[in-house]
């Protein structure tokens, strides 16, 4: 499973602060714990709060890369900051993201292949988020596709078909589950298929059993990819135990301690 933790983000008090002050050793603590609890990948945002957002994903970048060379996503919605920011980050990174709009996705895909970056596809539209299955599967494949005509190998395309949390649809989180196995049987090899985790459970009071639950049945679909907090020992337990069950792992009586030996 790729892990992207997404916690290094101003939105969170404690991250906003660090940035303010150009506090580097709380930013590398972590991201330390972080990769200790998984992560393949740090997403970086700057969160909305700052004057610089620029400068700010350039500063995070800069601390982070002191500590590790794991990949980093950089996440911000303006695309000149983007551009920006992705072309001095250095090592590997994903650009995090484009929308399905073709002359937003076909900007954004050149922009990772010259920077010999990766790619987050949403399937939302000038339309936004899809209200049904059809419609993220019909987006989903068209980010496919125009990734695979401009020279973006499907091991750097990462398809997210957008969670949108239980509470306030009902019918998105199997929509989602449905999206992940049509689009992984749609080429071969096949994308990414990747879930902001998190956002199904938002609002509701059993976060941590919605998310357990949801993210092993999303394995089960065909997800290799998520967006979470990897300092949550029992989800990331469930994901590496949903991996073991699929076959995907050989058994050991200390499979998850071998998990996470194999992360370190």
């Amino acid at each position: 499973m790729f892990i992207i933790a997404d916690r290094i983000n101003g939105m969170f008090k404690d991250v906003n602060e660090a940035i303010q002050n150009r506090d580097a050793a709380a930013i590398q603590s972590l991201a330390r714990q972080l990769l200790a609890g998984g992560a393949t990948a740090l997403d970086i945002n700057s969160g909305r709060k700052v004057q610089d957002p620029q400068g700010a994903l350039l500063w995070l970048a800069e601390t982070i890369r002191e500590v590790t060379d794991a990949p980093l996503s950089i996440d911000t919605a303006k695309p000149e900051i983007m551009k920006a920011v992705v072309r001095r980050v250095p090592g590997k990174k994903i650009v995090n993201s484009t929308k399905a709009d073709p002359e937003m996705a076909m900007e954004y895909i050149a922009l990772a292949v010259e920077n010999d970056a990766a790619l987050i596809g949403l399937t939302i539209d000038v339309d936004g988020v899809p209200g049904n299955l059809e419609k993220r599967v019909e987006l989903g494949a068209q980010l496919i596709a125009l990734a695979s005509d401009a020279g973006l190998s499907m091991d750097r395309l990462f398809v997210d078909p957008i969670m949108l949390p239980v509470k306030v649809n009902s019918q998105n989180p199997l929509h989602c589950l449905q999206a992940v196995a049509q689009l992984k049987a749609f080429c071969d090899p096949p994308p990414h298929l990747l879930l902001g985790l998190s956002n199904v459970s938002d609002g509701c009071p059993c976060t941590s059993l919605i998310d357990r639950t949801y993210v092993a049945m999303a394995i089960a679909h065909g997800l290799d990819a998520v967006f979470m907090d990897t300092r949550d020992t029992e989800l990331v337990d469930s994901v590496v135990t949903a991996e073991l069950l699929l076959g995907k792992m050989v058994y050991c009586d200390s499979f998850l301690e071998a998990a996470r030996q194999a992360k370190a």
